[in-house]
């Protein structure tokens, strides 16, 4: 439909002219021949299935509205796209296959806009897996083809629903230990940094990863997400970062000069924060002996304001930040906290951006306060990830045939795990207060959390980026996990293990 890439603007990946008929999958062109006749609703929905034993329990809505804006508002259909798919699938199938009288209808009819309704979860908001996320429906009974012609755009949104999900799971992790250690969530936005730029596949792939962390955090070297959440989501700003140094600034003063080279960077960025990667030969020597003997007054000079950031590159990251830590610490002292964890001054912090996942963060702590150090991830946060980390899954619910309904579903017998929902669906919150997906249209339109986002062409709700944040900031129970009574502890088992959530 829309959602081939050719005029990648530079920069971004985000050039806003790039709309045209030849991106769905090849074998959904044939599609219209195969419903059965006289069928003129479908309708799907979209959702992360449940998977026992997985990592994640819940995912965090994001995406769509940058997919709807770029891709399907507006007139999208033209007769020089129709030509141009009809000459390609002529081309690629060897036979006459693509729909040109239907598109043409779409052309004619509704002026190149889709007549296509999608409802969906307000972005930012924590859904449990197994809900529906959002659902799509044909408007014009002629064009039942179009919902599920759009399926391979649309379940693109796995991407970042599982980078934003994978993001605030770090964050978890990293406020329980920042309260723990300091009794205070202060610079817990700036505590993981995306490095994944130069390691995602694409541009377009940096820019809706790079927003998606950007829901959680607000430290980013990805311009790509930036420039997204600029354009997209109406956020200025939405990141920030520090000069730093890279391996190449280092090691191009030669080997016996990597005092001169780190002594360079303190003197071209001495008003502000800055980070010095410090690993180029011996991390441990240049802690020491450097930074802690050679700069040691230069080190001290700085402030709060102007703090020296070390960084490590290589080795276990727990093992390589807890000996960085004690090196200092012998260099340039400690104090302790409030709460009996030990802070290096206010001018020296550590930033590990190397080996990082949701595994090697949570191990980096002992006796240390978490105030100490702040963390960079790159591929575990933009690119070691695909649609099955999340198991996403967009699937045909309800038909209108004839003029009549009829709920519709999958259930393999080789695999009880992909059986799919039926009927219309709602989400709504339950009495016992947990979000559940009603199924075969009994739900209440006025209990139902789905929201219509885009309806024949027109996007019909938009979110700001402060309006995500906020719906994906982390609960109170997420930092101070209650304390239930077995009762209570049964019945959120239970409602866990049956998916009611």
């Amino acid at each position: 439909m829309v959602f081939h890439f050719t005029n990648l603007c530079y920069a971004t990946g985000l050039s806003s002219s790039c709309k045209n008929l030849t991106s769905a999958c090849f074998f959904q062109i044939t599609h219209y021949k195969q419903y059965p006749p006289n069928i003129s609703k479908i309708y799907s929905y979209f959702e992360c299935r449940r998977k026992k034993g997985s990592q994640f329990s819940e995912v965090v809505v994001f995406g769509l509205q940058y997919l709807l804006k770029k891709y399907l508002t507006g007139p999208v259909v033209t007769e020089e796209k129709i030509q141009e798919a009809k000459l390609f699938y002529q081309m690629h199938f060897k036979q006459a296959v693509f729909d040109e009288e239907g598109w043409r209808k779409v052309l004619e009819k509704h002026d190149g806009r889709l007549p296509i309704r999608i409802k969906a979860v307000p972005e930012g908001r924590i859904i449990p897996r197994g809900n529906v996320l959002f659902t799509v429906e044909n408007t014009d009974p002629n064009f039942y083809w179009l919902t599920n012609y759009i399926e391979t755009m649309l379940v693109q949104m796995w991407y970042p629903i599982t980078v934003a999900t994978i993001s605030r799971e770090f964050k978890k992790i990293l406020a329980k230990h920042l309260k723990a250690t300091s009794g205070s969530l202060e610079g817990l936005d700036q505590k993981l940094h995306d490095f994944g730029y130069r390691g995602v596949s694409s541009q377009e792939s940096a820019a809706l990863g790079g927003a998606a962390h950007l829901v959680n955090f607000c430290s980013t070297d990805t311009v790509a997400g930036l420039l997204m959440a600029q354009r997209y989501y109406g956020c200025p700003m939405a990141g920030f970062s520090i000069p730093a140094a890279e391996h190449s600034t280092i090691i191009s003063w030669g080997r016996s000069k990597e005092k001169e080279a780190f002594e360079r960077v303190l003197d071209q960025f001495s008003s502000g924060p800055v980070s010095v990667v410090s690993d180029s030969y011996d991390i441990f020597n240049a802690c020491k002996h450097i930074w802690g003997d050679k700069l040691k007054e230069r080190v001290m000079e700085r402030s709060q304001d102007s703090c020296l950031v070390i960084r490590p590159d290589s080795g276990d990251p727990a093992e390589t930040v807890i000996e960085v830590i004690k090196i200092l610490e012998e260099c340039f002292g400690c104090s302790l906290n409030s709460f009996g964890y030990k802070v290096l001054p206010s001018y020296l912090r550590i930033i590990q951006g190397d080996g990082i996942d949701l595994s090697s963060v949570d191990e980096v702590r002992k006796c240390w306060s978490a105030e100490n150090v702040f963390f960079g991830c790159g591929s575990a946060l933009l690119q070691k990830l695909n649609r099955d980390t999340l198991s996403c899954a967009f699937k045909c619910s309800y038909v209108e045939t004839n003029g009549k309904g009829m709920d519709v579903y999958k259930q393999p017998v080789t695999d009880p795990s992909k059986r799919s929902k039926r009927g219309r669906l709602s989400l709504r919150r339950n009495s016992d207060g947990f979000l559940e997906t009603v199924e075969r249209g009994a739900g209440k339109p006025e209990e139902d959390l789905l929201v219509t986002v885009f309806e024949n062409g027109s996007l019909m709700q938009e979110y700001s980026l402060e309006e995500i944040r906020k719906n994906a900031r982390l609960r109170e129970e997420e930092l101070n996990p209650p304390t239930l009574h077995n009762h209570e502890q049964e019945l959120l088992h239970n409602h866990i293990i049956n998916g009611i959530h």
